[in-house]
């Protein structure tokens, strides 16, 4: 009897705190790619020129004009449009592109996979030495290192990836003939081939992110030096080596990946620029030229992409943080 009572009065477990908040994270993240796909579809619209005379060419009759429009639906209301194409991405069809007349999933997939790459060797170049240099900054807190340091990133965060660019074109191609100033992977190139194509883009989108999440490391490593227990470490003898490595890391562990999550979610960003600069065959050139050529439906599929992605890395970060967060996590 008496089991089967405390079994019925067995409390449920509740929703956590934490949990709760994602789920908002989540639902807000959802609903602000929407009001973001409605930006994309109002604001390609808005480029001059007309898609279907870019097809046919300056040639065309008003005729045969009026009747491309029609077959390609740009005589139809725009919420119509709108919904009509919102409904293509999330079943995963973006469309035909209107240049190249291929499918634009097929278009991207092609390209796709390049601007992946450069980010993760961005990140695999730019995160070593972000730690690097914010654990040396906050060990040596207020030394002439930790004024240097900050003096140098500081700087680093502004300036903007276009003129980083232009200066590193400048030196390493023009002044001292190192590297190309064009990406040009080849064909199966030798890793010698594959590291001075890349060399240039990945350097300088890995200043920037240096540059911010060595700042932000710091900053954690700073909030955990100055608790009780690395005072404790301290008065055991502990050195400071393993006092960074085995205590204040795993520690800190939460606020420094909710930190990489967001620099690296500006990776996408600046890969806009250093694509178009650098000629590299990515994704971002190609949202480029989809804006030179009116190609819409590729236009709005690459920038639908690149959102999303920025969205996700920031609804990463927002996770982390929440979860590194004890109250939260056992609220």
């Amino acid at each position: 009897m008496v089991g089967r009572m405390s079994g019925a009065t067995a409390p449920r477990p509740a929703l956590g705190g934490a949990a709760r908040l994602i789920a908002k994270r989540v639902a807000l993240a959802l609903l602000t790619l929407l009001l973001v796909s409605v930006v994309i579809f109002t604001i390609s619209g808005l480029l001059p020129g007309d898609a279907a005379q870019e097809v046919l060419g300056q040639g065309a009759t008003p005729d045969q004009v009026a009747a491309l429009r029609h077959e390609m639906g740009l005589d139809r209301p725009g919420p119509v449009r709108y919904v009509r194409w919102l409904g293509a991405i999330v079943a995963g069809d973006p469309g035909t592109s209107i240049v190249a007349n291929k499918p634009v999933a097929e278009i991207i997939s092609e390209r796709l996979p390049n601007t992946l790459t450069l980010a993760a060797l961005s990140a695999l170049f730019a995160v070593p030495f972000a730690f690097l240099i914010g654990i040396s900054a906050a060990i040596r807190r207020g030394s002439k290192l930790d004024r240097a340091l900050n003096v140098l990133t500081l700087s680093m965060v502004a300036l903007p990836e276009f003129l980083i660019a232009t200066i590193a074109v400048l030196i390493l191609s023009v002044k001292l003939l190192w590297l190309p100033a064009i990406t040009l992977v080849p064909q199966d190139p030798t890793p010698a081939a594959f590291a001075r194509a890349y060399a240039m883009p990945v350097l300088v989108l890995g200043i920037g992110v240096i540059a911010q999440l060595s700042r932000m490391i710091r900053a954690a490593i700073i909030a955990e030096l100055d608790r009780p227990y690395v005072e404790m470490a301290r008065l055991k003898g502990v050195r400071p080596a393993r006092l960074i490595v085995r205590h204040v890391l795993p520690n800190a562990v939460g606020p420094i990946v909710n930190a990489m999550a967001l620099s690296l979610s500006n990776l996408f960003g600046g890969a806009i620029i250093v694509e178009t600069i650098f000629s590299y065959p990515g994704l971002a050139s190609l949202m480029v030229n989809a804006v030179t050529s009116r190609d819409m439906p590729l236009l709005q599929a690459c920038a639908m992409i690149f959102c999303a992605t920025y969205l996700l890395l920031v609804l990463i970060a927002d996770t982390i943080a929440i979860l590194a967060n004890p109250r939260l996590r056992h609220g």
